[in-house]
């Protein structure tokens, strides 16, 4: 009864911060979806055409050959050029990464500069050598062909559709790859791609391993071995493991897209403060609901200390309409926020689709519940300890 009654008063004001409550829980659970949609959308389209990890032949360094002690020598040393290599014993090297528990796709690369040539027109591009089943599993490029087939064997090729465009090139038809050294061959045209990178779509030539090994002269070699791991945001640890393993230079997409990190970085934090200071509002505003009401309802208190009302059940009594507000808005928040997300998916502008996590709302609402238990600890502290004299006298 005595909960009813306290929960009966100021109707009005209850009413104003039930709306306030859901108003700061929907805008948490839509700016975090709104941003969690738009990490994931950056990091697809960034990892989607690069692996996490980019495995390669440790720099070549000029050797010094050491003086004798006491002697003056005069030393110029310039930085080396460095050549297109093979990693050293890389079927090892991949079966070591094979084993890895947080590897999930591991594929050997040739890729080396080349020329593309019909007719008289003649560009530079970047020609890679792959195991398709394997290169599938670190870029799903077979989901990015507008034309012909991800098909890469002996002979055959394929493309960029920008480079595509510049060459007049179609499926079927003959393009010709030079490496200098008399290197050449000629390949057919059996699939073109957009990966949605303008360098990449106007660039990137894929042809079979031992194709590329012969035109970069590397016989039986490969440059880089690819791979992706299970935790993106732990790519640096297993790119610092991978290099203490095999002794080779290790690096992950997040030492190469710093920038990038940067910005994700920036951007959970912008999301924390803005969820922060929302929860900050609520707790305010359910702790001056509740002052008001200990104001106002001083001397009902003072009347039910005096008929026997422990301290303990006036505390439970402004906990319990602190829990009670804070749920009940979370709850009108929670659909309010669920509403909004699902209008931007279906109405908004259609640049990306913002997936609802598991959970989110069931860890909103729990927080924002107990913000309003946290914020009421002070007026329920406050009206437990009136003492029934003075709070009937109370004016």
């Amino acid at each position: 009864m005595i909960a009813i009654k306290f929960l009966r008063q100021g109707i009005s004001q209850t009413l104003l911060i039930l709306v306030g409550i859901a108003v700061g829980v929907s805008v948490i659970v839509f700016i975090t979806t709104l941003i969690l949609g738009l990490q994931s959308n950056i990091i697809d389209r960034t990892l989607g055409t690069q692996s996490h990890i980019r495995v390669e032949p440790p720099r070549e360094e000029n050797a010094v050959i050491g003086v004798p002690d006491g002697t003056l020598a005069l030393r110029i040393d310039e930085k080396r050029g460095q050549r297109l290599r093979s990693i050293n014993n890389w079927i090892q090297v991949q079966s070591v990464l094979d084993t890895l528990p947080e590897a999930t796709a591991v594929s050997p690369v040739v890729a080396g500069p080349a020329f593309a040539r019909r007719g008289d027109v003649i560009k530079s591009v970047s020609l890679l050598g792959i195991d398709p089943v394997r290169y599938e599993r670190i870029v799903p490029v077979s989901e990015d062909i507008v034309a012909g087939q991800f098909r890469v064997g002996a002979g055959n090729a394929v493309i960029g559709r920008l480079l595509a465009d510049d060459l007049g090139l179609e499926v079927g038809s003959k393009l010709r790859l030079e490496t200098g050294d008399d290197r050449h061959a000629i390949v057919t045209v059996m699939g073109i791609f957009e990966l949605g990178v303008r360098e990449l779509d106007l660039r990137y030539v894929y042809v079979d391993l031992k194709q590329a090994q012969s035109l970069l002269d590397l016989a039986g070699g490969v440059t880089l071995i690819d791979v992706t791991v299970r935790d993106l945001f732990a790519a640096d640890v297993a790119a610092r493991r991978i290099a203490r393993l095999t002794g080779l230079k290790s690096e992950s997409w997040i030492q190469s897209n710093a920038q990038l990190m940067n910005a994700l970085t920036s951007q959970r934090i912008s999301t924390s403060v803005i969820s922060f200071f929302v929860a900050i509002s609520v707790a305010f505003g359910i702790a001056s609901v509740l002052a008001i009401t200990v104001t106002q309802r001083t001397r009902e208190i003072g009347i039910l200390r005096a008929m026997g009302a422990r301290r303990e059940q006036i505390l439970g009594v402004f906990l319990l309409q602190g829990g009670l507000l804070a749920f009940l808005g979370s709850i009108f928040g929670a659909a309010l926020g669920y509403g909004l997300i699902w209008s931007f998916n279906r109405f908004g502008p259609k640049l990306f689709y913002i997936p609802l996590p598991g959970g989110l709302l069931f860890v909103t609402m729990g927080v924002a519940t107990l913000t309003g238990l946290l914020a009421a600890m002070v007026p329920a502290w406050r009206a437990s300890r009136l003492h029934p004299v003075e709070a009937i006298r109370y004016v």
